[in-house]
């Protein structure tokens, strides 16, 4: 007798209802949970950036981290094309920008495989505890085997000595281009040079000497992700990326 009740209408009916019902508990969890998200998101570029200043201790709590950052960081914003700071907004998104022509141009040539890159770009200067800056982090992202990868880089405040070069969103092969993030290949350039006779001369070459003061051994089985590894730097670091910003120092000024 029941299989007699249903009707067409009546399966289409439970179907939209279970669908308003389902739309109605997404949306109402992506409302509520959106402050939690900006905020978790908050905490892991912090995070990345204390990472990359040398400030980041195992065990730190996230108001820790927060006060950390508070303390020694501050964020600034570089023009690119003159390497001078301008003014933009706390909440300014470099990689926003750059999805929008108005506020970005088409690297020539796109040696990092980026597509656009923003006209203003964040940066983050480390201070010591006697308000010091010691070290630049810059933000920096380019073409790997799979994808954009994205790291930061920290540059000692003479914006020639490498610190910390620390990729957070990457999807290398796990094992070979996954090794960006392996402790033992990033401890690698801690020391090392990125510019000889003002030409950028870091090197990320296979059999690489650890003497050498501009060589960093390629990952191995992962031509291609160091090879993206490679050209990141030659782009950020040249002229049409942070090159006029780190020859200029004007945290010095």
């Amino acid at each position: 007798m029941s299989a007699k009740k249903e009707t067409l209408g009546k399966t289409v009916g439970v179907v939209i209802a279970v669908c308003l019902v389902c739309s109605v508990i997404v949306s109402t969890a992506a409302v509520s949970l959106r402050s939690l998200q900006q905020a978790n998101a908050k905490l892991d570029k912090q995070t990345n950036i204390l990472e990359a200043a040398g400030l980041l201790e195992a065990g730190q709590s996230k108001e820790q981290i927060a006060a950390t950052y508070a303390e020694r960081v501050e964020q600034r914003f570089v023009d690119l094309a003159t390497g001078q700071y301008v003014e933009k907004d706390a909440d300014y998104d470099m990689y926003k920008a750059a999805r929008n022509p108005d506020e970005s141009i088409k690297p020539q040539p796109d040696t990092a495989g980026i597509l656009r890159r923003p006209n203003v770009a964040s940066v983050y200067l480390i201070s010591n505890p006697d308000g010091e800056v010691t070290r630049i982090v810059l933000p920096i992202n380019g073409s790997g085997l799979w994808n954009l990868m994205y790291a930061m880089l920290a540059v000692d405040s003479d914006g020639n000595t490498v610190r910390e070069l620390v990729y957070y969103d990457q999807q290398e092969t796990p094992g070979l281009g996954g090794e960006v993030e392996n402790p033992e290949w990033k401890a690698k350039w801690d020391g090392k040079k990125l510019y000889k006779d003002g030409e950028v001369a870091i090197d990320v070459t296979k059999g690489a000497k650890a003497s050498d003061p501009y060589e960093v051994d390629a990952l191995s089985g992962a031509t291609l992700t160091s090879n993206g590894v490679q050209n990141t730097l030659d782009y950020w670091l040249g002229e049409n990326g942070f090159g006029p910003y780190l020859k200029n120092q004007p945290w010095k000024s």
